[in-house]
């Protein structure tokens, strides 16, 4: 099965899929404490890194969809990423089913809107070609991935634990309404 990944421009980020040439940046990105401290909090070896990247190659590969690579336009620099993936992560079947969408940007780019931009258009992707119910996991504790997922239509479910962790499980069954 082959399937090609959409590149989506906007104004200051292109997201495109991630090409073995992204690696470096990635593996640096996820051994930073400050990006994985909301999301497990340990950060990754560069083998799991690597398995990591593999696995999003695939899963483009396998569902016609998966996470981007954040590329910022004007340094065509990795600095993040962004899309939807499936898990099995034994959260009940108001979640596991779903496509789950998850974002991440490194430190240095946070508080400039390149994440409300990078994954607004994901969504708008996602709208367009698979539309349907997305979930989401963000740690309470995550205050910016909160409001953003409630800018995008996400509702909190319910509380729950993943790794130990207390989490908020969001749904969205499409996109917000525009007043």
């Amino acid at each position: 099965m082959i399937r090609s990944i959409p590149i989506l421009n906007t104004a200051r980020l292109r997201l495109a899929g991630m090409r073995p040439e992204d690696f470096d940046r990635y593996a640096r990105m996820w051994a930073d404490p400050d990006v994985v401290q909301f999301i497990g909090g340990r950060p990754k070896t560069r083998g799991e890194a690597w398995e990591a990247f593999l696995r999003n190659a695939g899963h483009w590969q396998m569902t016609g969809f998966g996470q981007w690579g954040v590329i910022l336009q004007k340094t065509r620099e990795l600095i993040g990423q962004a899309g939807f993936f499936y898990t099995s992560r034994d959260l009940g079947e108001d979640f596991d089913p779903y496509p789950e969408a998850g974002w991440v940007l490194s430190p240095e780019m946070q508080g400039l809107g390149l994440g409300r931009e990078a994954v607004q258009a994901a969504h708008d992707w996602f709208d367009r070609i698979i539309p349907g119910r997305l979930v989401a996991m963000v740690s309470p504790e995550n205050e910016r991935s909160l409001r953003l997922a409630g800018a995008l239509g996400y509702r909190e479910m319910r509380r729950s634990e993943f790794g130990g962790d207390p989490v908020v499980l969001l749904r969205r069954d499409g996109p917000p309404a525009h007043n």
